[in-house]
């Protein structure tokens, strides 16, 4: 998969930080992201093609073998600056691996930079990760990693037959078949590990569909039925949930308070409670400032863009005009934005 571009609207921190489960979103069922139909792991190894699991070299080969593939020492740019997933490495008692939803999120992590390196590079980054491990553990990872490669080459073969149009039956049909291939691929432990959210999602989102389609159903027993539906997610999901609803709730008071910053910090204190409220309120703040900077920066920048200077004296001046507006880390921020426009 090749890195996502990172997109130069400044939105406010506060919702950066505490809606980072979007994909829950409560909407309707037509704007939602489907765990069934669009997954969240890449749907090919390979950018812009989707193999044939009976034509393509089993990635999992890769895994555990002598390679003479270059590892550049710096990280693919959409991974600069940025932390590998942590708590995956766990072992039980007797040093085996307990396979978590974590692993999958480290493995992810690496995957997604498929594009600017390659698969061989980014499997050496993962098994050079995994080498903390003590045996077993390390080798049950090695052999977990190969699995999950395989799985991930075989659902976009998968995928790539289903057509467009869907109902309740036949998401369910789809997801079915994609449970079973994750259990084909990997043993039930790890498989459990690794996608029982999703899979509670694909189930929430079956039902959501059925309800919002059946015609028997007053607008009363389509909320109860849409609630009881929710009702069966893990307690973290639903909470997850109830959260991006309360902020969607917030951006809302937030435009229409936006005159009124006394009703606003009494909206902030009634729905978060004050410590919250606080930081809210000290986030946007911060985001306001940066937001009059960066247009003043910006508006500058442009009049440096159309001055005719030469390349070397432009990028001295725009430079500067970085170091002006801005402190050290912003300065990386302002950088990142500006090789995006």
């Amino acid at each position: 998969m090749n890195a996502f571009a990172r997109p130069p609207v400044l939105v406010p921190l506060v919702l950066i930080g505490l809606t980072a489960i979007v994909w829950l979103w409560p909407g309707t069922m037509g704007g939602e992201t489907q765990g069934v139909i669009t997954p969240q792991e890449p749907s090919s190894l390979i950018p812009g093609k989707a193999p044939s699991v009976q034509e393509s070299t089993p990635p999992s080969q890769l895994v555990g073998r002598p390679r003479d593939v270059p590892v550049p020492e710096q990280m693919p740019a959409s991974l600069a600056g940025t932390s590998v997933p942590g708590g995956w490495a766990r072992v039980d008692a007797f040093g085996g691996l307990i396979p978590t939803l974590a692993l999958r999120q480290m493995f992810e992590y690496y995957l997604s930079a498929l594009g600017e390196e390659s698969l061989s590079q980014l499997v050496a980054r993962i098994e050079q990760t995994l080498s903390v491990l003590e045996e077993p553990a390390r080798s049950q990872a090695l052999e977990t990693l190969g699995a999950y490669l395989d799985y991930k080459l075989a659902v976009s073969d998968l995928e790539a037959g289903y057509g467009d149009g869907l109902d309740a039956l036949e998401m369910q049909r789809r997801m079915a078949e994609i449970h079973a291939l994750r259990r084909t691929w990997l043993d039930s432990a790890t498989a459990e590990a690794f996608f029982a959210q999703d899979e509670a999602i694909d189930r929430f989102q079956v039902e959501k569909l059925r309800i919002a389609r059946d015609p028997e159903l007053t607008p009363q027993q389509r909320q109860a039925a849409l609630e009881d539906a929710e009702a069966s997610l893990p307690e973290s999901l639903r909470r997850a949930r109830r959260d991006t609803r309360r902020f969607a709730d917030y951006e809302r008071a937030r435009q229409e308070l936006a005159d009124d910053p006394v009703a606003l910090r009494a909206w902030r204190q009634e729905a978060f409670g004050a410590e919250t409220a606080a930081r809210l309120e000290t986030l946007e703040q911060e985001q306001a400032d940066w937001t009059r900077r960066w247009q003043a920066y910006s508006t500058e920048r442009e009049r440096l863009m159309a001055s005719g200077l030469a390349g070397p004296e432009l990028q001295v001046a725009l430079d500067r005009l970085r170091n002006q507006r801005f402190d050290e880390r912003e300065r990386i921020r302002a950088q990142a934005l500006d090789s995006i426009r």
